[in-house]
């Protein structure tokens, strides 16, 4: 599943040819995602301007000119690809054909804008979403409601991870990726994290304070901060709206890396799972 960087990459991509512009129409093939579309969808964004396009946790926003807020998450596989006037996008080297894409059998939502341009949303498994808010109820919406702070934000700090570790017997990798400590965060990036850190993932998270949560703050952005510059990673799904990979992928210290040697000691980096997830660690850097 996408997260936070791949999110944000996407949103930047899509901010550029769809900020200040109006959406001229919306056609909608499939109404059956993750979860349907909610009923006047396409009538509620079709002649609206996009004021702005944000992102909270993996959700895109897209701000309109009457105080709708279209919310969009891009699930397992979803994507979000730049169609420009002659089908073509050209991103330095890459040339993505994505009129090939037109009417695909994946393609389930299209959103023409005033500059000739379509977004095509993609998603093979459907396990992405469409739904509608405004700005007064976004911060009540169900979907937004209970995620914690932005890892990126000025005001998270090591003191406000540590208040929302606080009593959490839980592995630190497992607080960590849930939505409700910390939004955006998944598996790729907290295995980053924990190993710039120098912090195991088996580590209780009750246990991470002062010091420590200074340092994995500092790691998270970090990583976070480098993976957005690099396009997000891309494993399987992920492309940029312009349908470039990520690259961030080739700057893994230890996320899919197991038996290769530690970057810090040497010794071969070790894989565990938990919750059902794979966790890659050094044993020997990471306490």
């Amino acid at each position: 599943m996408p997260e936070l960087p791949e999110v944000e990459t996407v949103r930047r991509g899509l901010a550029a040819v769809m900020e200040g512009r109006p959406i001229t129409g919306v056609t909608v093939r499939r109404r059956d995602l993750r979860r349907p579309l909610p009923a006047g969808f396409e009538q509620a964004l079709t002649g609206r301007t996009v004021v702005s396009i944000g992102r909270r946790a993996k959700y895109l926003l897209l701000h309109l000119d009457d105080g709708t807020v279209a919310i969009v998450h891009l699930g397992m596989s979803g994507r979000m690809v730049i169609d420009q006037a002659g089908g073509r996008e050209t991103v330095g080297d890459f040339v993505h054909p994505a009129a090939a894409l037109a009417g695909g059998r994946h393609e389930h939502v299209v959103f023409s804008v005033g500059n000739g341009t379509m977004v095509r949303f993609s998603d093979p498994r459907r396990f992405g979403l469409m739904d509608l808010s405004t700005e007064e109820t976004l911060p009540a919406h169900p979907l937004l409601a209970a995620l914690g702070p932005e890892p990126l934000d000025d005001a998270f700090d090591g003191p406000a991870l540590a208040a929302r570790l606080a009593g959490k017997k839980t592995p630190i990798k497992a607080a960590l990726l849930d939505q409700r400590v910390v939004a955006g965060l998944g598996n790729i990036y907290v295995c980053e994290a924990l190993f710039s850190a120098g912090l195991s993932p088996r580590r209780g998270a009750h246990t991470v304070r002062g010091a420590r949560a200074d340092h994995l703050v500092a790691a998270l952005k970090a990583v976070l901060v480098d993976a957005i510059a690099a396009g997000g990673s891309t494993l399987r799904d992920h492309v940029t709206p312009s349908g470039e990979i990520g690259y961030f992928q080739y700057s893994f210290r230890v996320y899919g890396r197991e038996g290769d040697p530690c970057p810090g000691c040497g010794r071969p980096i070790a894989r565990i799972v938990q919750s059902g997830r794979s966790t890659f660690f050094c044993s020997a850097c990471q306490r």
